[in-house]
């Protein structure tokens, strides 16, 4: 059996593409994994509108470096085909918005259980509790994976639609009101100067997980929003680099 290994960063890598069964389907999912044979904790990743971005698989590929194996899914493939990227313009916008759109929180809930299920199993990944990160519109996916007990710890970064509970075709899918089942902990990340979750909304983030007296840590930088995105006019490095070291310290902790 490997060995679990302690976590040093700077290690080389390895990448893989693997298809995770949910029902039916298969969801195509990018593994990125320290090069060697020992055992980290795993995470699931999930992306913002455009999926699997070049910019998003080095935030992921960055994460993994730290000592964890982290998947992150294509979360159209009920409606993309395999290996569908969106670029960054308004096309690309308005296709990954439509797709979120179609996909229902229900679908999404389900996409979560089975990505869980196989991280849990995989056998690159230690037998302790799992992690969840998650940008955009990830974000609010990766806070109802938060629900699940198998997860010990959730970093969301500028999630979108918690504050209104909008999440893909559901005008109101109860996430904040479900926070009291979340048992682990979450770090929550955003941009003073996101448009999408302004200061008022924030505030009604934090007001309902402290209503459900759910163990978080809190940060907010000078940044708009999706400022870790490292191409175009947001990118914001100092703000990323700060928050990256607050995300990997989180998961060194918690994820032990």
């Amino acid at each position: 059996r490997p060995r679990i290994a302690s976590r040093v960063p700077g290690m080389e890598l390895e990448t893989t593409y693997v298809d995770v069964p949910i029902g039916d389907a298969t969801m195509r999912t990018l593994v990125a994994a320290p090069a060697n044979e020992n055992q980290y904790p795993g995470i699931v990743f999930y992306s913002d509108i455009f999926q699997l971005t070049p910019s998003t698989t080095r935030w992921v590929k960055r994460l993994a470096s730290y000592g964890f194996v982290v998947a992150a899914p294509e979360i159209y493939y009920r409606i993309e085909p395999a290996g569908t990227v969106l670029e960054f313009d308004d096309e690309g916008k308005t296709r990954g918005q439509a797709d979120v759109d179609a996909l229902t929180a229900a679908q999404f809930d389900e996409d979560i259980t089975g990505t869980l299920e196989w991280l849990g199993g995989y056998s690159r990944v230690t037998s302790g509790p799992l992690g969840v990160a998650g940008h955009c519109t990830g974000g609010h996916i990766g806070f109802r994976a938060a629900l699940s007990p198998a997860v010990a710890a959730t970093a969301l970064w500028y999630p979108t639609g918690l504050q209104n509970g909008k999440l893909g075709a559901d005008a109101d899918a109860g996430s904040l009101d479900r926070a009291s089942a979340i048992s682990g902990e979450l770090l929550m990340i955003f941009g003073a100067r996101d448009p999408h979750t302004s200061a008022a909304e924030r505030a009604v983030v934090r007001a309902a997980l402290d209503a459900a007296g759910t163990t978080y840590e809190w940060a907010e930088f000078n940044a708009e929003h999706a400022f870790a995105r490292d191409v175009g006019p947001r990118w914001n490095p100092a703000a990323t680099d700060d928050a990256f070291a607050q995300t990997v310290a989180f998961f060194t902790r918690t994820l032990e």
